[in-house]
């Protein structure tokens, strides 16, 4: 283990601890830390401060209210057994393991396993199937599979020679090995296996909104190392209780339930529903004293219309994440909570850029400002030049100060790579407009930007101002050939539950945008719909787009136009 090394993290992770709420102190001091040619964040980071570490450090509470509870020695010990078995299975450094698991001790342990060998995380979700698991191991190059029961039968028709362990099952399946095995291992050595800092760690399927999904990798300094700049988006302390609410096998659930939370030896809680509750969320949060909360756009919406009246308990910290976060959502939080919905920027190939941070004042609309050691720069997308103060111009990443947040790249893709880094920068695809504060304002994907009437509409300000209406749970802007202006703007909506897709409904929406938009960014038409989406719950716009292409002008069944109503009109 490398004493240099975890004395360089922790004080980097203190020195952003410490200027917290100061965002001017954070951005000129912080510098990254030195971690050595030979980091391994399990071995040199993790286990440096869990061992003999009665704190908790993750926190399972169920739907039906049981509990389960692990110390930080625990899930060193625990991570321990689970690298030996996977070991004596066969499994080396480099070799690349799927974890298919869902909010479960198991997770938790089984990374920091992998990590602990040198070998390569693959998360994955468990909504995918036999043709999309077969795409992944294969390009993936998995030696191994670690998922429960109840998905052993998907693996039945994705042929080939990995190891296969199960959780769970009694009897297990026929060529599985019991994952519980592991338990019974005593004392296991575990080895630092001596990875370059340098070397992959983390292998990521995106959501793949437009195509094929992006293999992006990662190494043993670009996430938990790079990940000092999500802890000081979420203002992440020693001791706090972190609850954020995201799915295994995306990115975000890697961002603050693993690495951010643990670089700040915090405990990770999370809460397992089948179906939301609000109330019952709620519950939990003040139940078990959770201080930094992080949850998509569509949860704070839900919560919002549920009764925030006994107060936030001991939540220090409210942020967004996922899609941006729209204006309304944040001021009935501070009108009813007196905290300040905090939201940022990241993806997974980085990560987070952009935020909102502790202490600072939260400009409407807009995500924040450049988080310490991260080279965001703006671009023009048409000449390809650094936008220099105020302006608009697709986010990018300076790749001259060789950003250590950032992935190696596509894995096997050197097109994609070409074109991601293409220019000295890497392109997020997003485009931001900056004022001269430095604070960054979200517009859209640089294929969701479209023109109607000859002016640019940024569907995220639309989509912003349909969602302050009582009727609107999710909304989705996108162009509509027209004959005369070339395209309007048109909304898909997905109802809040009591409100019928009617034309009353639709006349007071269509009169509700009119009312709060400029006539150029006025809302054209609406249809009532079930909003396609990825398996990671992002709205699939690119088949509204296609959708709205192929039936012209003509008008879809159960769309409505301001034409329908005289009042409208004009």
């Amino acid at each position: 283990m490398s004493a240099a090394a975890t004395a360089a993290l922790r004080q980097a992770r203190d020195d952003l601890v410490a200027r917290r709420t100061d965002y001017a102190g954070a951005v000129d001091s912080f510098t990254w830390p030195d971690v050595g040619a030979t980091f391994n964040f399990a071995h040199d980071w993790f286990d440096g401060f869990a061992r003999g570490n009665q704190d908790l450090g993750l926190v399972i509470v169920e739907e039906d209210g049981s509990r389960q509870a692990y110390s930080f020695d625990e899930l060193a010990t625990r991570s321990d057994q689970v690298a030996s078995l996977l070991s004596s299975a066969g499994i080396r450094k480099g070799d690349s393991v799927m974890v298919m698991l869902g909010n479960q001790v198991e997770l938790w342990e089984s990374m920091l396993a992998i990590v602990k060998l040198g070998a390569v995380v693959m998360p994955t979700t468990t909504a995918v199937g036999s043709t999309e698991l077969l795409d992944r191991l294969d390009r993936g190059r998995a030696r191994a599979v670690i998922c429960n029961s109840d998905e052993t039968a998907k693996f039945n028709d994705v042929p080939g020679d990995y190891v296969r362990l199960v959780v769970g099952a009694a009897p297990r399946p026929e060529g599985w090995q019991a994952y519980a095995n592991a338990y019974g291992i005593a004392d296991p050595p575990v080895q630092h296996p001596g990875n370059t800092s340098r070397d992959r760690m983390l292998l990521y399927f995106t959501s793949g909104t437009t195509s094929r999904p992006k293999l992006v990798e990662h190494t043993h300094t670009s996430y938990p190392v790079g990940h000092l700049s999500t802890l000081y988006w979420l203002g992440l302390q020693p001791g706090d209780v972190h609850l954020n609410i995201s799915s295994p096998g995306w990115a975000k659930h890697a961002w603050s339930n693993f690495f951010a939370p643990w670089l700040a030896e915090a405990t990770i809680f999370v809460y397992n529903y089948g179906r939301f509750d609000a109330k019952a969320l709620l519950d939990q949060i003040r139940k078990e004293g959770v201080t930094t909360f992080c949850a998509p756009p569509t949860v704070w919406r839900m919560l919002i219309n549920a009764d925030l009246s006994a107060g936030p308990g001991l939540l220090r910290e409210a942020i967004a994440a996922g899609e941006p976060l729209n204006p309304e959502v944040i001021s009935q939080v501070q009108r009813q909570w007196g905290l300040t919905i905090r939201d940022g920027f990241g993806q997974t190939e980085t990560t987070a850029c952009i935020a909102n941070t502790p202490g600072q004042p939260v400009r409407a609309g807009s995500m924040g400002r450049p988080l310490p050691g991260v080279p965001v720069a703006l671009v023009d997308q048409i000449d390809g030049t650094v936008v220099d103060g105020p302006g608009e111009g697709e986010i990018c990443l300076d790749l001259a100060t060789e950003p250590l947040t950032l992935m190696t790249g596509y894995q096997g893709d050197a097109a994609r790579n070409d074109e991601a880094m293409a220019g000295g920068f890497y392109h997020t695809g997003d485009v931001a407009l900056r004022d001269e504060d430095g604070y960054i304002t979200y517009i859209g994907r640089t294929d969701d930007v479209f023109k109607a009437s000859d002016y640019k509409i940024s569907p995220f300000e639309l989509e912003s101002v349909l969602l302050e209406h009582p009727a609107v749970a999710e909304a989705a802007v996108v162009p509509a050939p027209d004959p005369v202006r070339l395209a309007v703007p048109k909304a898909y909506i997905a109802l809040v539950e009591g409100f019928a897709p009617d034309a009353d409904t639709a006349r007071s929406i269509l009169s509700y945008a009119r009312t709060h938009l400029a006539p150029y960014l006025r809302v054209r038409r609406i249809e009532f719909f079930d909003l396609p989406k990825t398996v990671s719950g992002k709205i699939r716009r690119v088949e509204l787009r296609t959708r709205e292409t192929q039936a012209g002008s003509d008008r879809s069944p159960g769309e409505f136009r301001d034409e329908d109503f005289p009042d409208l009109k004009n």
